[in-house]
Order: structure tokens, then C-alpha cells, then sequence
């Protein structure tokens, strides 16, 4: 072994220097495949101590006797060495005599890495430095750039002294500009404000070392780009910083107006601005002002509209000749979402009017107008001679997505193979419920035909798991599977022989043993059917599941599960109890006729299981037991009584399903963060959704009390279950309407819509349910409001004033009671919501203290809105 390996081994980093600074470049590349080799040797056990001790000094080595700059880059770039890489330091003395050429091609390649090959700044600096070549500008090169000026918490100068010293700044700050997603970094470096690099860029333009207009040009051309708001904001604070003179606002109208149409909220409100002062000016022609004013009041942002319609007004009144030009840019906003705003822009209209001339204009006020809400167009009926409602409303017809409709499973794979590939993907990803029962079925199935080829073709696709490694021990695997199968882990690891007969044995024996949660029992008789099948693999392998549902949401049709028995009659085959346990509660009851049906081809069978499912399939059900209202600081949650029909002749683990559920008595922290089991529980019991729901009903409420993701996935599933949508459904989907974030709303949305469109909404108690969680600071009225506008928007206007005539009547009592307590925010869009949903429906009727709030003094939004709804129900217009 040559004295450059053996010091690379022992990790002499300044030995391998001093023997690499002796030798030409021939004797170098010499020694380059075994350095090689060395690496091929360490990368099998990159974390041993071996490893650690040796990679430095290798990766000076093998960039040292390397000649072509894209071997050394890769080299220098490594994954494997990333984490014990040497200094760059030492790296830059071993390649300084390389020629500058060379240098510079290895600098830029670098450079050209992902990000996530974290390549050191100082290296590619230092050989920029070196070569003298310019500085790159890819993503990396300019985020370490970024990184070393702005990391001043360990240095005494400031961000603008570190600029003024940096010799390729041009070239720097304007790939800044060109570059996307790199001013959230610049701002989150140094934020805004003194020592920023806004106010930084600022001072060096000012100091001539920027250019001006090419500055400007950049920063303006960059916030036309577009991006995200954090992205955009460190240049929005560079253009307003570089205080624009006059002369260069005005070279950029086009500019201003592209951004007050399209650019996000605050770049759009600068813009604005802008425009607005050279409109005061005399500065921007009327044509650009309609132009910009047709964008602008067709956004969003309530701010932006009214500014603009504050903004007509101001040079109509300095200029009356404006009005034929700018009153019906003005009356567009008569279309717009928000009421208050169109109320705005008809008293502009109204206003100004008289200034008006031309017929054809004023007849194109009138016109406008049909988009006003029934009583603002009442308004404009006599002010601006629009044309009246017409007298026959039109007739309103809901729109509601189609009920979804069950979709049966498919049939588990035919071939070994196919399976294999099913549990490849399973293992991957995850599944629904519909692939991991099919995928469960195929593995029974397999194992009792031809376990020797199951085996066989799982083998690959198990390889790469943890617990079919060699240095696995017993202990850990035991470990691991003792409390949780894992799902299909726990049946693979049993068919290749990981885990031991004693050891299953012991966990159908056993039982759950960690301490209970909310969640404990649906987990209990979900793993104990698992463990079941994994023990009988092993001693008296099942012919095919029982329980495997008919429908994807876990329905088991009774006909094909007395077929299933009749099967297992003929083999000879003995029962497994968790798994006819699973199948008698997913067994369909619902339609009587076919439940009678099989029940007496159930009896017929002459066998335990088909007398005990023909009893099951004759009894009343399925029963829900009484549940009763408890309140835990600002939620309103649910306990209920005991259930004997699910303890009753149900194996150990299945029972807890029918005990009591309190507030008491159970683990608010449990191990049940996986978003993936859930779908499972609720086709455990596809026919008693409140169960699960209720058990579930803390978890949902997180979205909206404490702000968390991602709970509400399961709402849509929910809607889509069988059995009655009681309190626990219409809580959680209560909670669901006043998530924190638009994935959960929008799924809470989504279960609203399919209950509906099934029938099984109950409008009352849902509304009331959101009424009394307002009022006890569960839910907020303001994300109520997104839930109720988008529900609307999809045609169920009907829908949501069911719901809202039962919320409002709660928070406006106090109200109209006389209560001190200032409304909820966001009281005043949900009446606004309520009020379009009883314009469009033609709603009349009478809404408890809504009087009350209408008739207070004023003129703010609340009183507004109230007043708009009051009307609407005694009109009665459908639109």
C-alpha cells in the first residue's frame, strides 16, 4: 500500500498535503484508482469511525490527482463526503497551481449543483478568486454569496460595508433580480428596515456604484415577473426606497398599470398609488385611467377597489369633462362580490351622474345596474332609470353534486406477482381502503394455495426494509411488532419467517397492551384482526378473508358473506373470530328484504357462524347509543353510553367498541398522528359513522381551536359512510367549516355538500351547532364565512341559508338583547353571505333578532348588511 493511502486511511489531512505537494501530476493520476477504490471501500459504511477519520484527507486526495475539471467537480460535489468534507481552505492550496483556465471551468461547475449538494461558498469563491474568471450566478453561488454578506451576527461591519468591498458586485446584485425564489432569502436575512439589503442596494445606487436606471429597470421588471408575496417584498422595499423621481414614475406608466391589475396585493397597492398621484397631477390620460380602473375594480382586495373608486372620484370632480369616461369604468364594480363596495361605486355614480351628457352613456349606466343587489337596484331604478326587477321572479333551482355512488372492489390479484407488484406500492405509498383489504385478501389467499411462490415473489419487493436486514436482532424486531402490526408488516415479515410462532401466539393472546386513547378501541379491533391472520399463516392458514368488504367504503353485501361461509363449510376450514367479527360489522343491514334473505340462507348452513350471523342480520339495527353534550374550554364535544349489541358474543378486542366514551377516564395523547389509519376506521364501521366520528371529534376540532392541518381529510369520508349522520358527524363537520387552513375548509365544504346531496344533512342542527361554538370561541365567524362563500358558490345557495337561518339567530341575540359585547368579527360577511343566499333563492321569511341589528343607528357594515338581509327576506327576489 503506497504512503499517500495509508495516510488518506489514517486520516492525516496535512500528511496527504505534504506528500501530494511532492509529486507530478503523472505520479498523481497514478495513485487516483486506488483512491477510488478507497472510496468504493468506505461508501458500504460511510458512518464508521473508519469513514469519518478517512473521508477529509480522501477528499483532498482524489480532487488532487484528478486532471479534468468535471471529474474534480463531481468529486469535490460528493453526496458520501458532504458530511466530512475538508476545509476549503486546504482544498484552494492543493488546486492553486492549477492553471486559471481550469479553475475557473470547476468554480462554475460547482456553482451549477443543486443546492442540495450544499457546496461550500469559500471553495467556489476562492477559486473564483483565483481564476479571476466572473463570479457564476447560478442558484448556489448566489445563495452562499448571500449567506456570507448578510451573516453579520458575527462580525462588526455592516451589510453596506461588505457590499462597497465586493468586487463583482454589478454582476451579483443583477443576477439578484433574474433569479426566482431569492428575495424571500435577501429579506429574511436582515428583514427590512436600517441594515437591510433594500435599504443597502438603495445607498450604493445613490453612491453611484449601482446604476440608477438599470436598478430601477431591474427592480420594476422583477415585480412584473411575478412570484409569491415573500418573494417580491425585499423589491417592493428597494423600489420604494430608491424614492423615484417623477420623471422615472412616469417612464413606467405601463409598468405601474400592469402591476396594479395583476401583481400581488401590496405590489399592486404601491402601484396604485403611484398611478394616483399622477392622475391628481394631470399626468395619466383619462384612457389609462379607464383602462387601469376596468383591472382594478374586478379584484379582490376590498382595499384596492375602494381606493380606486376614491381615486375617480377625485378627478371627476376636479374634472367634469371625465365623468362620460370615467362613470362607467366606475360602474363596472357594480358586479362586484362585496355589497359595500358596489353600494360605493352607485353613489359615485349617483353623484356624478348629472355631469353625464350622452344618452348612450347614461343608458349604459342604467344597464349596468342589472348587477346591483335587489336593493341597491331599487335604488338605481330611480336615480339612474335602470330597468326594474322583473315582476315574475325567476324560479331558483339548487345545485348539488351527484351523491356519490359506492364503487365495488375488485378481486384480489389472480397471480403471485401481481400481488407482489400491489404490495410494492402498498408499502410505498400507502393505499385506500379499497387496495389495502384487496392486497390483505391476496396475501390470505396466496399463503394457503402456494406459500413457496408468495414468498418467492415478495422477496424483492421486502428487501429494502428495515427488519429483513442480517444484523436485525430478535429483540428489536420483536420490539417492533409487539404493540402495532404496522399493517401488512407485520403478515410479510411473518411469511418470510422474521417473526416466531411464540411470538404471534402470544400477541392474539395478549392483546392490546398499551394504555387506552379515544382512539384505543377502533385501533384494538383494526390490529386484532391482523394479528389473527398473521397467526393462522403460520398454523392453519385461512383460505381467503371473511370480511373483505363488497363496496370501496367497506360495505360487506350479506348474500356474498353468507357464500363466504358456505365456502369455509365445504374446506373444512375453521373460522377465524376476528375476522367474522369484522365482517358481521360491516355486513350491510340496511335493506331489510336482502338482510331476511341471506339471513335464512345463513341458518341453513347448519354451522355457529352461520346461526350467529343469521341472528345478526334479523335483529333491529344497527343501534347508536344516546350521546350527551360536554364542553372542554371553547369545544363542545361528545360522550355516550354503553352499546351492548357490539360486546355481546364479540371476541375480546372488538368490545370496547360498544363501551361508554367520556371526556374522562382516556389519554388525550395517544400514538394515532398517522392521517392514514383513519379511512381504516371508518370502514371498520361502515354502518355507524357516529361512532367513529365521536371518537375522532377532538382530533377534527384541532383545525379549528388550535389551528392545526390536515385532521379534515377525513370529513369527506365521513359523508360518504352509511349508518345515521347524527351530532358526532355534524360537530365535526361544524368544526371542519371554521378550519384555520383552505385544504381543511375545502374538505369540511366538500362533506357538507355530499350529506346534502344524499339527503342526510340536518341544516338545523349544523347551524346551530356553528352558532354555539362562535359564541363560545371554538370557531371563528371570519373562516366561516370562506366555507359558507365557497359552499355558495357552487350552485347550493339553498344549502347554505338552511344552515346560516340557524347560526344567525345565536350570534345576533345578544344584539338585539341589548348585550355589550361587541359582534364576532366577521359577523357582517356571514349576513352578507345569508343575504345573497336569500336573494338568489327567493327566501321570505322572518329571522329572530335580525330586526333588532337592522334597526340600530349607524351606518357600519354589520347594520348594512343586516338591513340588505331583512329586505331580501321580506321581498323574497330570486336572481
Amino acid at each position: 500500500m503506497s504512503s499517500l493511502l495509508d495516510a488518506v486511511r489514517a486520516g492525516r489531512t496535512a500528511d496527504v498535503v505534504s506528500l501530494l505537494d511532492g509529486m507530478t501530476d503523472a505520479e498523481r493520476r497514478a495513485h487516483f484508482p486506488g483512491l477510488k477504490e478507497l472510496r468504493k471501500q468506505l461508501r458500504a459504511d460511510q458512518w464508521s469511525d473508519e469513514s469519518r477519520r478517512a473521508y477529509p484527507a480522501l477528499h483532498v486526495a482524489g480532487a488532487a490527482c484528478q486532471t479534468g475539471a468535471a471529474g474534480v467537480a463531481s468529486w469535490l460535489a460528493a453526496s458520501e463526503m458532504r458530511w466530512w468534507r475538508a476545509s476549503p481552505v486546504v482544498l484552494i492550496d492543493v488546486l492553486s497551481d492549477r492553471e486559471t483556465d481550469w479553475l475557473a471551468d470547476v468554480a462554475h461547475r460547482l456553482a451549477q449543483r443543486p443546492i442540495s449538494a450544499r457546496v461550500p461558498y469559500a471553495l467556489m469563491a476562492g477559486l473564483v478568486r483565483l481564476s479571476g474568471c466572473p463570479a457564476p450566478t447560478a442558484d448556489a453561488y448566489l445563495r452562499g454569496w448571500l449567506e456570507h454578506i448578510g451573516g453579520g451576527w458575527q462580525r462588526s461591519d455592516t451589510i453596506l460595508g461588505r457590499l462597497r468591498q465586493e468586487p463583482q458586485l454589478t454582476r451579483l446584485v443583477a443576477a439578484l433580480f433574474e433569479t426566482d425564489d431569492i428575495g424571500a432569502m435577501v429579506g429574511w436575512i436582515t428583514g427590512e428596515g436600517p441594515g437591510s439589503w433594500a435599504e443597502a442596494l438603495a445607498r450604493l445606487t445613490a453612491e453611484g456604484l449601482l446604476d440608477r436606471t438599470t436598478t430601477v429597470d431591474a427592480c420594476v421588471a422583477r415585480l412584473l415577473r411575478g412570484g409569491r408575496a415573500p418573494d417580491l417584498r425585499v423589491f417592493l422595499s428597494l423600489l420604494k426606497a430608491l424614492e423615484l423621481t417623477r420623471d422615472e414614475q412616469r417612464e413606467h406608466t405601463a409598468d405601474w398599470m400592469a402591476l396594479a391589475s395583476d401583481a400581488p396585493s401590496a405590489v399592486a397597492g404601491h402601484a396604485q398609488s403611484v398611478l394616483s398621484s399622477l392622475a391628481l397631477d394631470g399626468e395619466l390620460t383619462t384612457q389609462h385611467l379607464v383602462e387601469v380602473s376596468g383591472a382594478v375594480l374586478f379584484r379582490a382586495e376590498k382595499k384596492l377597489v375602494r381606493a380606486q373608486l376614491i381615486l375617480l372620484g377625485k378627478v371627476i370632480a376636479r374634472d367634469a369633462s371625465a365623468a362620460e369616461a370615467l362613470l362607467p369604468a366606475a360602474a363596472q364594480a357594480f358586479g362586484h362580490d362585496d355589497s359595500d363596495l358596489q353600494e360605493r361605486a352607485l353613489k359615485l355614480v349617483e353623484r356624478h351622474v348629472g355631469k353625464v351628457q350622452g344618452a348612450q352613456v347614461r343608458d349604459e349606466l342604467a344597464s349596468a345596474a342589472d348587477q346591483l343587489i335587489p336593493v341597491l337596484r331599487a335604488r338605481a331604478v330611480r336615480g339612474l332609470g335602470a330597468a326594474p326587477a322583473p315582476a315574475v321572479p325567476v324560479a331558483y333551482e339548487e345545485v348539488l353534486p351527484p351523491a356519490p355512488e359506492p364503487v365495488r372492489q375488485t378481486p384480489a390479484p389472480e397471480s403471485v406477482n401481481e400481488l407482489a407488484e400491489e404490495v410494492g406500492a402498498l408499502l410505498s405509498s400507502g393505499a385506500d381502503v379499497a387496495t389495502f383489504e384487496r392486497t390483505l385478501d391476496g396475501l390470505v389467499r396466496h399463503a394457503h394455495r402456494n406459500r413457496d411462490a408468495l414468498v418467492e415473489a415478495l422477496g424483492p419487493v421486502v428487501a429494502r426494509l428495515w427488519w429483513m436486514s442480517a444484523d436485525c436482532s430478535q429483540y428489536r424486531l420483536n420490539d417492533h411488532f409487539s404493540g402495532r402490526p404496522h399493517r401488512l408488516e407485520l403478515i410479510l415479515a411473518t411469511l418470510l419467517g422474521k417473526i416466531p410462532t411464540d411470538t404471534l401466539h402470544a400477541a392474539v393472546q395478549r392483546g392490546a397492551s398499551e394504555s387506552e386513547c379515544v382512539h384505543g378501541a377502533l385501533t384494538r379491533a383494526f390490529n386484532a384482526r391482523v394479528r389473527e391472520v398473521a397467526h393462522r399463516m403460520r398454523t392453519e392458514p385461512l383460505p381467503f378473508l371473511l370480511s373483505t368488504p363488497t363496496w370501496g367504503t367497506g360495505l360487506l353485501e350479506p348474500d356474498e358473506l353468507v357464500t363466504r361461509l358456505d365456502g369455509y363449510r365445504r374446506l373444512g376450514a375453521r373460522v377465524s373470530p376476528a375476522d367474522f367479527a369484522q365482517a358481521l360489522l360491516r355486513v350491510r343491514r340496511d335493506d331489510r328484504t336482502a338482510a331476511r334473505t341471506a339471513a335464512l340462507r345463513a341458518a341453513g348452513l347448519g354451522t355457529e357462524e352461520g346461526t350467529r350471523l343469521a341472528r345478526w342480520l334479523t335483529a333491529d339495527g344497527p343501534i347508536l347509543p344516546v350521546a350527551r353534550r360536554r364542553t372542554a374550554g371553547p369545544r363542545i364535544l361528545l360522550e355516550c353510553g354503553e352499546l351492548l349489541e357490539l360486546q355481546d358474543d364479540f371476541p375480546r378486542e372488538f368490545r370496547p367498541l360498544g363501551r361508554p366514551v367520556s371526556l374522562h377516564g382516556h389519554r388525550r395523547h395517544c400514538y394515532h398522528w398517522d392521517d392514514g389509519i383513519r379511512p381504516h376506521w371508518i370502514a371498520l364501521l361502515p354502518e355507524r359513522r357516529e361512532l367513529v366520528a365521536l371518537r375522532l371529534l377532538h382530533d377534527v376540532s384541532t383545525v379549528a381551536v388550535d389551528d392545526t392541518r390536515g385532521t379534515a381529510a377525513i370529513l369527506p369520508l365521513l359523508a360518504e359512510s352509511g349508518g345515521e349522520a347524527g351530532e358526532a358527524v355534524h360537530l365535526a363537520v361544524a368544526y371542519g367549516l371554521a378550519a384555520r387552513h383552505s385544504e381543511d375548509r375545502l374538505a369540511a365544504v366538500d362533506a357538507l355538500l355530499v350529506l346534502a346531496a344524499r339527503g342526510q344533512l340536518d341544516a338545523a342542527r349544523l347551524g346551530a351547532d356553528l352558532g354555539q361554538l362562535v359564541r363560545r370561541g371554538a370557531v371563528k365567524p371570519s373562516r366561516l364565512v370562506e366555507s359558507a362563500r365557497t359552499a355558495a358558490a357552487t350552485g347550493a345557495h339553498a344549502t347554505v341559508w338552511a344552515v346560516l337561518r340557524h347560526t344567525l339567530p345565536i350570534l345576533l341575540a345578544d344584539l338585539a338583547t341589548g348585550g355589550t359585547a361587541a359582534p364576532a368579527r366577521g359577523t357582517a360577511d356571514l349576513l352578507a353571505v345569508a343575504a345573497e343566499c336569500a336573494e338568489r333563492t327567493g327566501t321570505r321569511e322572518e329571522l329572530p333578532h335580525l330586526a333588532r341589528t337592522a334597526d340600530r343607528r349607524g351606518s357600519s357594515r354589520l347594520v348594512t348588511q343586516a338591513r340588505r338581509l331583512r329586505c331580501a327576506l321580506a321581498e323574497g327576489v330570486a336572481a
